[in-house]
């Protein structure tokens, strides 16, 4: 037996909950998936909300292979392993492509060069999520698969008829998401890559309440003659130079979603406060490093 995180979820909801962390690459495929009455207990290889310590089984004859994470039908590798490479790619018969990192996460359209290890050469790839297809190009527009949870998380947030504004959208993952219950959702990005993706997958989820913009968020409340009822903002490492914007963007008793990279809790909460929000919660999406976390601030703004 081995000791291990594990996320418990109806058994129902199983298949569709284990390709999603698939998808995040942090379902522990050595372990068996624990059986408990209606409910299903699947093993993750790291902590996250609602997680529990369970001892699982070891899946008999399953290979160790290299350290990966998976992307849809690709695989990163941190090492640069060709041989590694050939053994996921042999493994996983979902995989098309085995890739490596070639450089770290840059400029200000947030992507990164990659090698290709083994497969078709190529950073192009599909992700299912909770019901919905994402076309995605590692290299071309920043993608992060790990907040999946997240992206469902405010969706059960969403009034009926909000207006929404998706201030980083990329290829639209949150905004195809949250469009289910939104009268309509704007969704900015800088990088006409990612808004050419995003319209793919508009077309592609047939989603039709979701206006693409390609513009810096700088200039939205100069552009947009609207205010919204909620304001999603996924840019963890230079987000805090946007809030004011953004609370000039959100109605009185509207929600903002700030994201960001903090080494403290509570670190934001005394800036946010001064802009005229009120932290309604703080949450930990996931450990990013050593002394870092990736968080969540849901503010409400105050009546103007």
């Amino acid at each position: 037996m081995v000791e291990q995180w594990g996320i418990r979820v109806p058994s129902k909801s199983g298949e569709e909950v284990r390709k999603s962390l698939m998808g995040e690459g942090i379902l522990d495929l050595s372990l068996k998936v624990i059986r408990d009455g209606s409910t299903l207990v699947l093993p993750v290889t790291e902590q996250r909300e609602g997680a529990e310590r369970c001892s699982f089984e070891l899946r008999a004859g399953r290979p160790v292979l290299p350290r990966h994470e998976l992307v849809g039908g690709i695989a990163i590798m941190q090492e640069n392993d060709p041989a590694g490479a050939e053994q996921i790619l042999a493994t996983i018969a979902s995989l098309h492509t085995v890739l490596c990192p070639a450089s770290d996460v840059m400029g200000e359209y947030r992507t990164r060069k990659f090698e290709v290890l083994a497969g078709i050469p190529t950073t192009r790839t599909e992700i299912l999520e909770y019901g919905h297809r994402f076309v995605i190009d590692l290299a071309s527009a920043y993608f992060s698969s790990r907040l999946s949870s997240e992206r469902q998380r405010i969706l059960g947030k969403v009034g009926d008829r909000e207006l929404i504004l998706d201030m980083f959208a990329g290829v639209g993952p949150f905004a195809i998401t949250l469009a289910k219950r939104a009268a309509l959702v704007i969704a900015c990005d800088i990088n006409p890559r990612a808004v050419i993706l995003m319209q793919e997958n508009l077309g592609k989820n047939r989603v039709k309440n979701v206006l693409p913009v390609l513009a810096d968020a700088h200039h939205l409340p100069g552009t947009l003659l609207l205010k919204f009822d909620r304001i999603i903002m996924n840019l963890p490492l230079s987000g805090t130079a946007f809030l004011a914007d953004a609370f000039r963007l959100c109605k009185s008793g509207g929600i903002i979603h700030f994201y960001s990279l903090v080494a403290q809790e509570g670190q934001h909460r005394d800036d946010l406060d001064d802009m005229g929000g009120e932290v309604i919660d703080e949450r930990v999406v996931r450990s990013y490093s050593p002394g870092q976390w990736h968080v969540v601030y849901d503010v409400k703004v105050a009546t103007r």
